[in-house]
């Protein structure tokens, strides 16, 4: 099954988002991972709130955040919008969302972020299943 690792650079927020949502809505097309350069003791509890609000996962059971060299090699990276340095992995397919991180914002911004991942996440599951995506 091919591996997607969502990217940024603390994994705590979107990354984390996108790993939630990937699980969810694709688990049946890939295996969704989600890493950074550098870890933060906890994911974002706003983003872990608006997910539970939303979809019903509870990230602080399912997740933790991951630096690059903790998930397994991966088909597929997908970076969230770093504007600083994006984390570089091998993969046979990149692109980047370029979703703002909504940390530090309202809930509107989470909740916009959440929808565009889903958004993003669905597309990505078409391309895949019906081979646009290269392999």
């Amino acid at each position: 099954m091919i591996k997607v690792a969502f990217v940024c650079v603390h994994n705590s927020c979107r990354s984390q988002m996108a790993e939630a949502l990937g699980k969810l809505l694709a688990s049946d097309v890939f295996e969704s991972y989600s890493a950074g350069t550098e870890v933060k003791p906890q994911i974002n509890q706003d983003a872990v709130k608006v997910i539970k609000g939303l979809y019903g996962v509870d990230m602080n059971a399912t997740q933790k955040s991951k630096l690059l060299s903790d998930i397994p090699e991966v088909d597929v990276v997908i970076t969230m919008g770093c504007n600083v340095s994006c984390p570089s992995l091998p993969c046979k397919h990149r692109e980047d969302w370029g979703l703002e991180d909504p940390s530090g914002k309202e809930d509107e911004a989470f909740l916009f972020t959440a929808r565009k991942i889903e958004e993003n996440i669905l597309d990505l599951k078409q391309r895949i299943q019906t081979g646009l995506l290269s392999k």
